[in-house]
Formats: structure tokens, C-alpha cells, sequence
């Protein structure tokens, strides 16, 4: 997948919070993330990550959305 700083994430569960959309912060073999329900800061593998990412928006627009769904 094509992940960048400022890319906006929507996993498949939501943060205690509420929100499921997180701002990608760093890059790398581990990803940097930050909720933008309540900005609570996470830190893991990249592979973690893109499993559970539904949807990839970068300014504002669609880039990528998983079909992944079980049946």
C-alpha cells in the first residue's frame, strides 16, 4: 500500500474513543498514528496497520479501500 505522512486512515475497529480515522504522523517500518477523535498517539508495526486499514484519504480524496470483508 501507498502510505503517507498527512494520509488519513480509517480502520476496521474504533479507538475507545469513538473514531475510527487516524492521521498517518511517521513512516517507516513502523507507523506513527494519531486519532483524530480525541489525538491520542500510537506507535506500531506497519503490518499491523495495513491489515486492519479500510480506507486511505490523502487531501481530502479516495486513494485506496480494501475489499476484505468476511464472509
Amino acid at each position: 500500500m501507498d502510505i503517507r505522512v498527512g494520509d488519513i486512515l480509517t480502520m476496521k475497529k474504533p479507538h475507545p474513543c469513538g473514531e475510527k480515522r487516524w492521521e498517518v504522523l511517521r513512516i517507516g517500518a513502523d507507523f506513527r498514528l494519531r486519532c483524530l477523535g480525541c489525538g491520542h498517539e500510537v506507535m506500531g508495526a506497519r503490518s499491523k496497520f495495513e491489515k486492519n486499514c479500510r480506507r486511505i484519504e490523502r487531501n481530502g480524496e479516495e486513494i485506496h479501500e480494501t475489499k476484505n470483508h468476511r464472509s
